[in-house]
C-alpha cells in the first residue's frame, strides 16, 4: 500500500451505507472528520445522479464539503475545489429503444432519472416507493417512443434477487457495441454507455486536479465498482462484498458495511 494516501473514494449503497441503516456512525463520522484534519481528500463514487448525492453528503453534518463527487456509475463528475462539473456519454435514444425491447420478455420495468424525476415504463408499487424514498415525482411513459424521447444516463431495472443470475445470462446473450450492463446491487442492473465507468472517471479526475492516481485508496461493493477499484492505487472490497469484486482487490475490510467496515479500515491503516 501506498503510504502516501491523498485521496479516499467512497462507493455509498452498501459501502458507506447498510440496507438497515442510512446514515453514518458517529464512529464513521469522526475518522472521516480525522481524515480531513491531515489533509486527505474525501470523494464518493456513486450510481445516483448529483442532485441525490450532494443533499445525502449533506445530510451526514459533516464539517467540510465532498471534495469530489463521482456520479451515474462515472457519467458525472463535481470537483469541489474547482466547482466544475462535467457529464459524459449518455445512452443514445435509439439505444434506449433496444434496450427495453430486449428486457421485455423478461416482465420487467425500466426505468431511469429524468429532469429531476424518475420516469417508468410502467407503474407499478416498487417504482412508486423508489420515488418516495429518493424524493422525486415519477412519471410513467406512454410508451416505448416517450421513455426513449431523449438521450440519458443510464437505464435501470430491478430483479428480484433470487433471478439476478438467470437474467443477467439472458442479458448477456445480447451484447451490444455500444452499451454495457452490470449489477449495481443485489437486486439492480443497469446499463450505461461501453464508456462509462467509475473506473474511467477516476482517471479523468485525476487528470484533471492533478492528483496521483497511486495516492487514491477506493472502497467498493460490488460489479460496478471494480474498475475503480482496480485502477486506483489501492482497491479494497468491503466483507459483505460480490465475490467478483473481493478477487480482484488488493485487499478486503475485516468488517461488514453494518459494522463500519470503511472506517475500522482507514483508522487502522491511515490515521496518524
Amino acid at each position: 500500500m501506498n503510504k502516501d494516501i491523498k485521496c479516499i473514494l467512497c462507493d455509498i449503497d452498501w459501502t458507506l451505507l447498510s440496507r438497515k441503516n442510512r446514515v453514518l456512525s458517529p464512529f464513521t463520522i469522526e475518522v472521516l472528520e480525522q481524515c480531513h484534519k491531515q489533509g486527505i481528500y474525501f470523494g464518493l463514487a456513486s450510481g445516483r445522479p448529483i442532485d441525490e448525492v450532494i443533499p445525502v453528503y449533506e445530510s451526514w453534518g459533516l464539517s467540510f464539503p465532498c471534495d469530489v463527487i463521482i456520479c451515474m456509475n462515472g457519467g458525472q463528475i463535481w470537483d469541489d475545489h474547482k466547482k466544475e462539473f462535467n457529464e459524459f456519454y449518455k445512452l443514445k435514444k435509439e439505444w434506449i429503444r433496444e434496450i427495453v425491447e430486449m428486457t421485455e420478455p423478461l416482465n420487467v420495468n425500466p426505468y431511469m432519472y429524468y429532469h429531476g424525476a424518475i420516469k417508468s415504463m410502467k407503474d407499478d408499487e416498487q417504482i412508486r416507493q423508489s420515488a418516495i424514498r429518493n424524493k422525486k415525482s415519477l412519471i410513467v411513459a406512454n410508451d416505448i417512443e416517450d421513455f426513449a424521447s431523449e438521450d440519458n444516463g443510464k437505464i435501470m431495472i430491478r430483479i428480484k434477487e433470487e433471478q439476478m443470475e438467470e437474467y443477467e445470462k439472458y442479458i448477456k446473450k445480447h451484447p451490444s457495441p455500444y452499451y454495457q450492463e452490470f449489477k449495481t446491487q443485489a437486486t439492480l442492473m443497469e446499463f450505461t454507455d461501453r464508456r462509462v465507468s467509475k473506473g474511467d472517471a477516476l482517471i479523468k479526475y485525476c487528470e484533471m486536479s492533478g492528483l496521483p492516481i497511486e495516492s487514491v485508496m477506493a472502497f467498493g461493493d460490488t460489479t460496478n465498482d471494480n474498475l475503480m477499484i482496480k485502477n486506483a492505487g489501492w482497491g479494497v472490497c468491503l466483507l459483505n462484498g460480490s465475490e467478483d469484486t473481493k478477487s480482484i482487490s488488493d485487499d478486503i475490510t475485516e468488517y461488514t458495511v453494518e459494522e463500519d467496515g470503511v472506517a475500522h479500515y482507514i483508522k487502522k491503516y491511515l490515521l496518524k
